[in-house]
């Protein structure tokens, strides 16, 4: 399913939902369930599609999602203010023993974190090593001719630009995870910076959301950030290659993706990351998104009901994926994530 680039900016906006009005008789004389949920706008196309296309077959079921990032999907866990939230950082401990329901954390989707930029007449496979990278979003190399981007990538003309480095300015679950990298790659980043849902930036511009960031990459020559994958494919903004733990400059896609997640280690509480993964082929900043639920409700309906989405995403959801631009979970990954949903009840 292709979007115009209007329906995109639309469908990956800050005030979504994948309700739609009622046109059948026999619906409308259903009980209809409303889940409210919250967080990440990782994984918001494939959850918007989800929630569409689930719709269709259980009509009495309409699921409104929020894409206002992580950090604000988990408060809002915790405050009991939605019904289960999108993260692409597992809760801690001590989040979850803020919440008496307790909590179930189920790895939903996967994809990667692109390092996009506007420059137009280069387009996509800039090679940007590891020093190059974290030295431009410390703000150390700061014009797209400099002599360390030269090195990477002889014949291409540079342009005299200033670099404008565009980041997240709301909690979110993208920037720990490419702030996890930095950190990983970068001891000078690490130590000035670190990572997180929220960083001091040591330059650059704040922007909330994925589709904020996509937006100011597409308008603004010299421009570099970062974004979900997904959203770098369905826009179509230029990628850079990046130097991988094996010294070899990969880009994004569901291949590369596919072989960096092979190299993490799902616990049984299926929390899981890897900030710099191992593989020839494997593109350097991947994650798993993961939805929060609790372990108990009060609403009958409402945990049948998510249990029952759950089920479905698991099955038929994961084959929408990768048009998307997201990475099916394994089948072992789906057994094990549809055991921890036997975990919901009421």
């Amino acid at each position: 399913m292709k979007f115009s680039r209007r329906e995109f900016l639309w469908l990956s906006g800050l005030s979504l939902s994948s309700s739609f009005l009622l046109q059948n008789k026999q619906v409308a004389q259903a009980k209809n369930i409303v889940l409210n949920a919250a967080g990440a706008t990782f994984p918001v196309i494939l959850y918007q599609r989800w929630f569409v296309e689930y719709r269709r077959k259980n009509w009495e079921v309409t699921i409104n999602y929020q894409p206002i990032g992580s950090a604000a999907g988990i408060q809002q866990m915790i405050a009991e203010t939605v019904d289960f939230a999108g993260s692409d950082i597992a809760m801690t401990d001590a989040e979850i023993a803020q919440v008496s329901r307790g909590i179930v954390m189920l790895p939903m989707t996967a994809g990667s974190v692109a390092v996009v930029y506007n420059l137009p007449k280069i387009g996509s496979g800039l090679k940007l090593s590891r020093e190059v990278l974290s030295e431009i979003f410390l703000g150390k190399i700061d014009r797209w001719n400099d002599q360390k981007i030269a090195n990477l990538n002889p014949g291409i003309l540079l342009p005299d630009l200033p670099i404008i480095v565009v980041h997240r300015s709301d909690g979110s679950g993208t920037t720990a995870v490419f702030t996890k990298h930095l950190s990983s790659i970068s001891n000078e980043w690490e130590r000035r910076v670190g990572s997180g849902l929220n960083v001091a930036w040591p330059i650059g511009f704040g922007i909330k959301s994925n589709s904020g960031v996509s937006a100011q990459i597409q308008q603004a020559e010299g421009t570099i950030g970062y974004v979900e994958y997904s959203f770098a494919k369905q826009l179509k903004l230029s990628t850079a290659a990046l130097e991988n733990k094996a010294g070899k400059y990969i880009q994004p896609n569901l291949e590369t993706t596919s072989n960096a997640l092979a190299s993490v280690e799902l616990p049984e509480n299926l929390r899981g990351f890897v900030s710099d993964p191992d593989g020839f082929h494997s593109y350097p900043i991947v994650t798993y998104s993961w939805l929060l639920a609790y372990k108990r409700y009060d609403d009958a309906q409402k945990a049948n009901a998510i249990k029952n989405m759950i089920r479905w995403a698991l099955n038929e959801g994961q084959r929408l994926s990768k048009d998307l631009g997201f990475v099916p979970l394994s089948s072992d990954v789906v057994r094990r994530v549809a055991a921890a949903s036997r975990e919901i009840s009421f």
